[in-house]
């Protein structure tokens, strides 16, 4: 092969590792689009989805993954890199202070039992008894004679973090017949059991009963568990809905992010019965 032909091809070769760099570099698929991972909380995911879509059909060289697993995993991989945005229904901790919030949403955490079931308000020491495993059967608590099934929450996962600092349980306190994931996963399980007790997401919780899912939520406190309650600051158990990313963000995040704080994201943010962050 003639030297000026091997010149040629080590040219080529280059150009092709510089654009590949220069491609990565900017987040870019070989395909030439921008893609955003987005990981985390399967409270904020669904809402996130909904502004992916959204904001994908404005921006055609986007492509936005999102992913569940819980809060745990979204903190970590914004943390480690693997996430562009991580998603935590909570609020930040102080040994993740290096992590940056960005608030999109408020929501709240309820408790659900079928909607057959009688018992129309619990105390939270009754509450504390149940999930303690203290009382198992709903006759003690002014019901139908039947044992309790008790829905917990996975390790990992933000809202059991919050319910056992409302309850003042430890996670090793908690006797649980069923353990689950996400919140579509508690609402199943509590439909489909008309003796069994959970706890997720008042705006899931709310946005399955006016579906149709034959659930309730209980009131905690002497407060309806509802999303105007959460917008009003009166329900007792209420929550951050966050992006985190590992400094202040840049390029596509900070626009995305931009975009899910903005009026325009109200409307998702509603339909999804949650609350937008002001």
């Amino acid at each position: 092969m003639h030297a000026s032909n091997l010149a040629a091809r080590a040219r080529e070769a280059l150009s092709v590792l510089c654009l590949t760099t220069l491609l990565a570099a900017c987040g870019a698929g070989y395909d030439g689009t921008q893609k955003l991972t987005i990981t985390g909380s399967s409270t904020v995911a669904p809402l996130a989805a909904e502004l992916a879509k959204r904001y994908e059909t404005s921006h055609p060289g986007v492509r936005i993954d999102v992913q569940t697993g819980g809060s745990t995993r979204g903190i970590q991989d914004a943390r480690k890199g693997v996430a562009d945005i991580g998603m935590a229904s909570r609020a930040l901790k102080p040994s993740e202070a290096s992590l940056v919030a960005h608030t999109i949403a408020l929501d709240g955490i309820g408790l659900i039992v079928h909607a057959s079931n009688p018992i129309a308000a619990l105390s939270d020491a009754q509450v504390r008894a149940i999930f303690s495993g203290e009382v198992n059967d709903w006759s003690a608590l002014g019901g139908r004679a039947a044992p309790i099934t008790v829905v917990n929450k996975a390790q990992g996962r933000s809202t059991l973090e919050l319910f056992l600092a409302y309850t003042g349980l430890e996670d090793a306190d908690v006797d649980a017949d069923v353990i689950i994931g996400d919140n579509e996963q508690g609402v199943k399980t509590v439909a489909g059991n008309p003796n069994a007790i959970g706890y997720v997401s008042i705006g899931t919780a709310e946005y399955g009963a006016q579906a149709g899912v034959p659930i309730r939520l209980l009131p905690m406190r002497g407060v309806a568990a509802s999303v105007d309650n959460v917008r009003n600051g009166s329900f007792p158990l209420s929550r951050q809905l966050n992006f985190v990313t590992a400094g202040p963000p840049a390029g596509l995040a900070a626009d995305f992010i931009a975009f899910a704080r903005s009026p325009a994201a109200h409307a998702d943010i509603q339909r999804l019965y949650f609350v937008a962050a002001r």
